[in-house]
């Protein structure tokens, strides 16, 4: 019998997303992109046959962990259980390491890559995060170029969406002190 993946829809202080999952974990997330029917259709080239349905409990709590995060908690998303079949293997390891990036911290694709064991990596690292399914549970937004610039973001919205998160967890970056630092 096949596995059914499902979806859901749930509101975030950053706009509407949609979660995917199955019976291992979470799919995918979509964040959201310039209206709901893009990032369905989105969502159904990248999860076909993938249909809505109620969360599951498991699911339920990871939708309430990801709106408190986008609603500025500092919100570790590291015990959200991941469905990685099909994921290649370094993609996996990057997406493990990217887990440990805790809310409001930022670290640069060379400086993961070395934690991986290959600091010469920075740009595979960067691919990895390019095809990141999980994006936000898999933090790749807390990943910069070196010396602090934002790099890109694949995601809708691209850097733009990446600088909002980055926001959002109050991060620090670049050697500048965040918004949210005192003067």
């Amino acid at each position: 019998m096949a596995e059914s993946i499902h979806y859901a829809w749930f509101d975030t202080p950053l706009g509407g997303c949609a979660i995917v999952w199955g019976d291992a974990g979470v799919r995918g997330l979509m964040l959201p992109g310039a209206d709901r029917a893009r990032t369905l259709a989105s969502l159904r080239r990248r999860h076909p046959g993938a249909s809505e349905g109620a969360p599951t409990p498991a699911i339920a709590a990871a939708i309430a962990a990801l709106h408190a995060l986008l609603a500025g908690a500092p919100e570790s998303l590291a015990g959200i259980a991941l469905d990685l079949r099909g994921v290649p293997d370094f993609h996996r390891r990057v997406y493990e390491a990217a887990r440990h990036i805790l809310p409001g911290r930022t670290c640069t694709y060379g400086e993961l890559a070395e934690t991986l064991g290959d600091a010469g990596a920075a740009r595979a690292v960067g691919q990895a995060l390019g095809a990141n399914p999980f994006a936000i549970i898999v933090p790749c937004h807390r990943v910069l170029a070196a010396g602090g610039a934002s790099g890109g973001f694949s995601a809708p919205g691209g850097v733009a969406t990446k600088l909002r998160l980055l926001e959002i967890e109050r991060a620090r970056f670049g050697g500048q002190p965040s918004l949210f630092d005192a003067s």
